[in-house]
């Protein structure tokens, strides 16, 4: 009996190591999703950011960021302040039997939600690029990563007042993506618009992106990631029921994707004449978006349709967003703030242990928590160090002002 403990501790531990490296994988997709649809100009400077905030984002949720989540009272507002991220566990404690012994190692639930942290954090890159200063967005990634998601995380997924509450969210439509949006917004409102995309009568000029291939290759990594981003948050494979949840929760990724990306394509094709590709590349990514609020409960072509729903809404949001001037040329706000609150809303249509009060309840808290606190940080970084490049780098590109090189030196005459 002893040796099936250990057996199914350590297969647990490998399936939930091996999603983490699959959503570790995803810093790619962000990092050649954003290159993609920046101008080449800016290349160089937005993967520099992708790497930078992933090391960032590690760094700090190990130092700080997974304490406050994880090691503070249950049904609490204020995480116990602490550092590092304790013991790993003993043979006698897996041995030990009952419900709460730990069946899988403490590292690896750390290494599992440090790749999580990460990912919000990445969703902001894309949103402010093209015009913020490097090390104002680096220093913004310290206090996002090390405090402003590890304490919503903590009234979440740590045990705290939402989850006390009743708030529902499987594997992060609020928690990490709605987070993200959230702090990018107010980063994007603070920052303002890039030069020449909007007139002075409310003109919409389009600022197209430089590889649409890399775009694209982004794309499908983040569709291969979100595989472990949702099926590791199942946590546990090691028996049939567990097993069998972990396909389902797959299979209806999968289809939510591919339901998003479709309707998306349609809407485009319906309203603007064209199959505008970044828009079925936003729609695919806002299907994934909506369902990882509960990847388990709907069936698969519910799932389906879950992500159609987000694949149109995020053609609308981008559009929205562009009449109201606020710039953001990844569309990131629009697929992980306002899909992801869509993703919350649907938890209650299939899951009867969700409620709709619960889940206005965290949207309204997480949302309203990031966003202010977000403000906040933003302003102080742009009173002390100024977010925005001048006028003249933003012309030339970031990619000189900041960093040095080009992305696409020989594409340059000097």
């Amino acid at each position: 009996m002893e040796d099936l403990v250990q057996v199914k501790y350590a297969l647990d531990t490998f399936y939930f190591l091996i999603c983490g490296a699959l959503v570790m994988w995803m810093a790619a997709g962000f990092a050649m999703l954003e290159a993609g649809l920046v101008r080449a100009k800016n290349t160089t400077e937005i993967l520099t950011k992708n790497v930078a905030l992933y090391a960032i984002a590690c760094t700090m949720y190990l130092l700080c960021g997974y304490y406050l989540m994880y090691s503070s009272e249950s049904g609490g507002i204020l995480p116990s302040l602490g550092f590092l991220i304790g013991e790993e566990n003993t043979t006698e404690a897996v041995l030990a039997g009952g419900e709460d012994a730990p069946y899988y190692s403490a590292r690896s639930d750390f290494f599992f939600q440090v790749v999580f942290v990460a990912t919000s954090m990445s969703i902001v890159s894309g949103a402010v690029a093209e015009r913020m200063k490097l090390w104002a967005f680096l220093a913004f990634a310290v206090v996002m990563t090390g405090v402003i998601y590890p304490t919503s995380g903590y009234w979440t997924w740590g045990g705290g007042f939402l989850s006390e509450a009743g708030f529902s969210d499987f594997a992060g439509s609020g928690i990490v993506h709605m987070a993200g949006a959230a702090a990018a917004l107010a980063g994007v409102l603070l920052l303002g618009a890039r030069k020449g995309k909007y007139g002075p009568n409310g003109e919409v000029h389009a600022i197209p992106g430089s590889n649409m291939p890399l775009a694209t290759l982004g794309t499908f990594i983040l569709w291969m990631g979100w595989f472990g981003f949702n099926g590791g948050s199942e946590l546990k494979l090691s028996d049939v029921g567990e097993a069998n949840a972990v396909a389902e929760v797959f299979v209806n990724t999968n289809a939510a994707a591919a339901g998003g990306a479709i309707a998306a394509l349609i809407l485009a094709r319906l309203w603007f004449r064209k199959a505008d590709l970044t828009m079925v590349l936003n729609g695919a990514l806002a299907g994934l978006v909506a369902i990882t609020a509960d990847p388990l409960s709907p069936t698969a072509f519910a799932s389906t349709m879950i992500g159609a729903v987000g694949g149109i809404l995020v053609v609308f949001s981008i559009v929205a967003l562009d009449k109201l001037r606020i710039d953001d040329p990844v569309g990131a706000i629009s697929v992980h703030g306002v899909v992801g609150i869509w993703g919350l809303l649907a938890v209650p249509l299939s899951n009867a242990d969700a409620t709709f009060s619960a889940q206005l309840l965290g949207i309204v808290s997480i949302f309203g928590w990031v966003f202010i606190a977000s403000l906040i940080v933003w302003s102080i970084l742009k009173a002390v160090i100024g977010i925005r490049v001048s006028e003249e780098e933003e012309y030339d590109g970031v990619d000189i002002a900041e960093c040095g090189l080009e992305a696409y030196p020989e594409f340059t005459t000097k």
